[in-house]
């Protein structure tokens, strides 16, 4: 693995030009992490969901392409500066996705997690979680599809996530997910969303499904046939369940957060833990298998951690690792600007003070283009954008 100072300078040949930056307090180091039992940390898959063949005969199929091309909201790039630290790029969304009380963004991945090459089908994307905060009905979670192929112009279209079910009439359906999504991440066709205390659900990209539209209260079979997803005109299955336990007298493991790791060898899943205060808050590395793209298993049939911290950081809101180093984005409330903690297994964690806007949330590293991205979730204050790693 080549030394910090090389891969810091590596990828600062790869990161894009700065288009905007802010005055950062000096970093703070703290106490260095604890490196704590990683296999205690576990996760055992479910089975593949079997209403998803019926769900396939009854609507028709659609695609990442498809659900691109069919992109009805537009992103902007002008005026849109959240001034976070080695910034790169940045974009907003549409006046009622930013100001919206029903729903909060909180998950980030793009393309370049689902193949190294940084593309799905051909395309440059990015993917955005959002749960649903509003009254009534918990409409559980969506996903932004942004077509990123021109960065100065971002397009995107929200897709309803749905557990598909058989119901009491014995009729193939779907009902919302109904998790926070603090966490997301794409690894070939299936997109993983972080279940906070249940480890994670697996979405098939490979079985999207087109719906009728025209009512924002209707989910599910109709008695008329349809299908509906409050309005949204397609909808992703929840296809296999991941399901978080503990051993060795460790607590069970908050999931607040995953991003997925290219830069280790194998390739990895990070998670990390929400805590207001950060007392016994910790971070845990994951193996996954890139031949089938699901959770590498050990003999006992469980995927165990291989690699865990005690790092005692306060509201981790996402964590990701680049070769030797793990980057914490971490918030402070509603009214003040977020920061940036690094550490390795034996040095940190540093904290880079006021390095994001306020409300930051998940972080993604898009490889190809060496960049860190994560997004805020406050109402009229809500940005998407990339830093330069190499900054910190």
């Amino acid at each position: 693995m080549p030394s910090r100072g090389l891969r810091l300078a590596l990828l600062a040949l790869t990161a894009s030009t700065t288009v905007a930056a802010t005055t950062l307090a000096a970093p703070t180091t703290r106490a260095d992490p604890t490196a704590i039992t990683a296999s205690d940390f576990r996760l055992e898959e479910g089975p593949y969901n079997g209403a998803i063949s019926a769900l396939d005969e009854m609507l028709p199929a659609a695609s990442v392409p498809t659900v691109l091309d069919s992109a009805n909201r537009f992103a902007t790039t002008s005026g849109c500066d959240p001034a976070a630290a080695h910034q790169v790029a940045a974009f907003c969304w549409e006046p009622g996705d930013n100001t919206t009380n029903d729903w909060y963004p909180q998950g980030i991945s793009s393309t370049a997690d689902a193949y190294g090459s940084g593309s799905y089908e051909g395309r440059t994307a990015l993917f955005v979680s959002w749960y649903y905060k509003g009254a009534g009905t918990d409409k559980g979670v969506r996903v932004s599809f942004v077509d990123y192929e021109n960065p100065a112009a971002p397009r995107y279209r929200h897709v309803l996530l749905v557990q598909p079910y058989t119901n009491s009439s014995g009729r193939p359906d779907f009902r919302p997910v109904t998790v926070h999504a603090g966490g997301i991440f794409a690894y070939d066709h299936y997109l993983y969303v972080a279940d906070t205390w249940g480890g994670f659900r697996a979405f098939d990209l490979r079985r999207l499904w087109r719906v009728s539209t025209g009512d924002k209260t209707k989910v599910g079979r109709q008695a008329d046939g349809t299908y509906h997803a409050f309005n949204y005109r397609y909808v992703l299955p929840q296809a296999q369940r991941f399901t978080a336990s503990t051993e060795g007298g460790a607590s069970r493991l908050r999931f607040s957060a995953a991003s997925l790791d290219r830069t280790s060898s194998p390739d990895s899943v990070i998670v990390c833990e929400y805590g207001a205060d950060g007392t016994g808050t910790r971070v845990v590395r994951f193996p996954i298998d890139y031949t089938d793209r699901k959770f590498k298993e050990s003999q006992d049939g469980l995927t165990h951690g291989s690699e865990a911290y005690r790092v005692d950081i306060k509201s981790m809101q996402g964590a990701t690792a680049i070769g030797d180093e793990f980057f914490v984005s971490a918030s402070a409330g509603p009214s003040a600007r977020g920061s940036v903690y690094t550490f390795t297994a034996s040095e940190g964690p540093v904290q880079h003070s006021d390095a994001q806007p306020v409300g930051p949330e998940d972080l993604s590293y898009r490889g190809p283009q060496g960049q860190l991205w994560s997004l805020t979730e406050y109402p009229g204050s809500r940005y998407v954008y990339s830093l330069d790693p190499s900054g910190f």
